[in-house]
This record gives structure tokens, sequence and C-alpha cells, in this order.
């Protein structure tokens, strides 16, 4: 898969995309990094611990979260990825599903999009990021709750968003799809997204995912969303085994580690 400058080999290594929220009410670390000075240092510790893209987000989508302008979005994202892009070697993505926000992070240099609707929210999403040539993550949601058989109907919920993908002209090695654990999803269904995730490979295109400190831990383990990175690192070890591209993440060290055990051991070190 091509990001940017990045050809990712993701049939033999699971990347890290480290999670920078900039935003005053994320559910995990809203408020801590939404100046540009602080943003930046967490960028330059979060390559250091192993992340190969960092994830921009200007909007939370925690649930009951307030929705806010692309306008303000765009405030909050644009000055904090062409500081990004301007002082560090690393792709860049931008967690959004509006085109408006999408079109003006990719114009100040943005490689990625990580769209949580799939391409579903913003009928125009999907042409900004062929115009751009940019790559794109596509989860997969929905506003209930509701399956027949859950693996199946996620399955072809995402060869629909692949099916506006492709009509779009967005490029083939550019397209990374993500099962949405914790969107449009009960408790189960989330464990389940997680113990399947490897069947997405099916489609053809890299898997993310993306568990870190999100609902499913805490209701398993009872705990509060910052002490949720052990059982993360976890769900990053299952992917290496599940052949995922990607995860998606808040504390890189934890997961580049739990990542470079698990392929050590399924590959008995050759990569060591």
């Amino acid at each position: 898969m091509r990001i940017g400058n990045r050809t990712f080999d993701t049939a033999n290594h699971t990347y890290v995309m480290g999670i920078l929220n900039v935003t005053p009410d994320s559910f995990s670390d809203g408020g801590s990094y939404n100046q540009l000075d602080l943003a930046l240092k967490h960028v330059e510790e979060m390559m250091a611990q192993g992340a190969d893209i960092i994830d921009v987000g200007g909007e939370s989508t925690r649930p009951g979260y307030t929705k806010i302008s692309d306008e303000e979005e765009i405030e909050r994202t644009v000055p904090v990825v062409e500081a990004i892009v301007s002082r560090f070697d690393v792709p860049v993505s931008v967690d959004t599903y509006k085109s408006k926000v999408a079109e003006a992070n990719l114009a100040a240099g943005a490689h990625l999009l990580n769209d949580i609707w799939g391409l579903k929210a913003d009928d125009k999403m999907a042409g900004v990021i062929a115009k751009y040539d940019a790559a794109c993550c596509l989860m997969h949601n929905r506003n209930e709750a509701d399956y027949k058989n859950f693996m199946e109907d996620m399955k072809n919920d995402l060869r629909e968003t692949l099916r506006l993908a492709k009509e779009a002209g967005i490029r083939e090695d550019g397209i990374m799809t993500d099962p949405g654990v914790g969107f449009g999803k009960t408790y189960e269904n989330n464990l389940e997204a997680i113990r399947c995730v490897g069947e997405l490979n099916e489609l053809g295109y890299p898997v993310l995912l993306g568990t870190s400190r999100k609902s499913v831990i805490g209701l398993t383990l009872d705990v509060p969303a910052k002490e949720r990175d052990t059982a993360t690192a976890v769900t990053s070890a299952y992917a290496v085994w599940a052949h995922c591209g990607f995860v998606r993440v808040h504390n890189v060290r934890a997961n580049a580690e739990a990542i470079k055990m698990a392929e050590a051991i399924r590959d008995g070190g050759l990569h060591g």
C-alpha cells in the first residue's frame, strides 16, 4: 500500500498509526494536544516510539459527541497538518468524514483520509480523495446495530463502500478497510469484529484494526479509558496473527512492542 511517499509491506508487517487528537473533548485524551507545540511534541514522541503514520483528529466521535462545523474542524486540524508535514518525514492521516475538511487538509499536505463512514456520510468525499490521489482508510459503520449475519453484513457493507471508491477513481493501492470497532455495533458485535477481523482480508485490501482504549475493553475489564493500554496491546498482537496491515492506537510504544514480539514469534525472529 502506498501512503504519501511510503510503501507499506502489509503482507509481512503490521504498522502503527498513532492517534493525535487536537480536540478538547476526546473520550481518552481530550484537551491534551490541542495546542500546536504540545501536538508537535507528541508527534515527535510517537515517532520515536515506533509510529509509522500520524492520524490527526479534530472532532471527537465518542458516543454522545458534539458535532462541530466544518470551519471549526478545519481551524483545528489544518495548522497541525501543515506543521507536521513541514517538520517531520511521516505520512499524515486526517480523521474526518466531511469532504470540505478533507479537501482543506489534503491541500495542506495530508496523505491519507480516515473516514469513519466509509464514503457514505458525504457524497463528495470519494471524489476529493481521488482528486488529490490520496490514500484512505474506509471504516464500517451503521446508524443501528441491526444485523442478520454480522460478519457477512459487515463485509457486504464494506463492498458497497469499495464500489463507491472504485467508481470515484480512488487508486487501488491507496485503500485500507477498518471493521469499525465501537461504531454501530453491540458489545458482542465488537468482540466478533475483533475475533474475525482477518476475514476482511477477503475483500482484497489491507485491514486496520482500531480498538485503542475503546468501550469494548472497558466493558470487558471494567476499567477507565486511560487504563486500557495493556488490553489494547493484546488486540494489536492478535492483529498480527489476523494479518492486519495496521493498528490505530494511543500508546504507540506498548503496541509497537506487542507487534514486534508477536511478529518474532510468528516468523521465528526472521525480522528481528
